[in-house]
């Protein structure tokens, strides 16, 4: 699948390498997500401390804390959703986009499971991942 670059800006590829390509990918992924996550809080905490007119040692605390928290939590999210889709994809031996769909909706059934859900929300939210995972994929066919 080709690869389109949005701008000229530096690039840092980082390999781990775990000895199996379902860890590798796996790793990669809650790399690579959890650091979007941990700036993505740090840009939201930043603001509000710009906001506020001042720092303290307690709003870097609580800053630290919280991009530990959402990088550990989204990049869980996305090693679980990598590593589905690569084993459905050796599963049914052939790469498509119905291996994000199934991909997306187990971590979607799995996530709201762990988070100890109904039935109902478990069922609506591995719609949802199905849904998204499967939205994305699409997208990344027409780049």
């Amino acid at each position: 699948m080709p690869w389109v670059r949005l701008s000229e800006s530096p690039r840092l590829d980082v390999a781990i390498d775990m000895g199996n390509p379902f860890l590798n990918l796996t790793v990669d992924g809650f790399l690579k997500i959890g650091a979007v996550a941990a700036t993505r809080s740090a840009a939201e905490d930043t603001y509000h401390i710009i906001q506020k007119g001042n720092i303290s040692s307690r709003d870097f605390e609580k800053t630290l804390k919280k991009m530990c928290k959402e990088g550990v939590y989204w990049g869980t999210i996305a090693g679980v959703y990598v590593g589905m889709e690569y084993g459905v994809e050796r599963i049914r031996g052939t790469r498509d986009w119905k291996n994000a769909m199934i991909g997306g909706a187990v971590t979607g059934a799995l996530v709201s499971a762990a988070s100890n859900n109904k039935k109902d929300k478990i069922a609506i939210d591995a719609i949802t991942g199905a849904a998204i995972a499967t939205a994305a994929e699409f997208i990344n066919y027409l780049t």
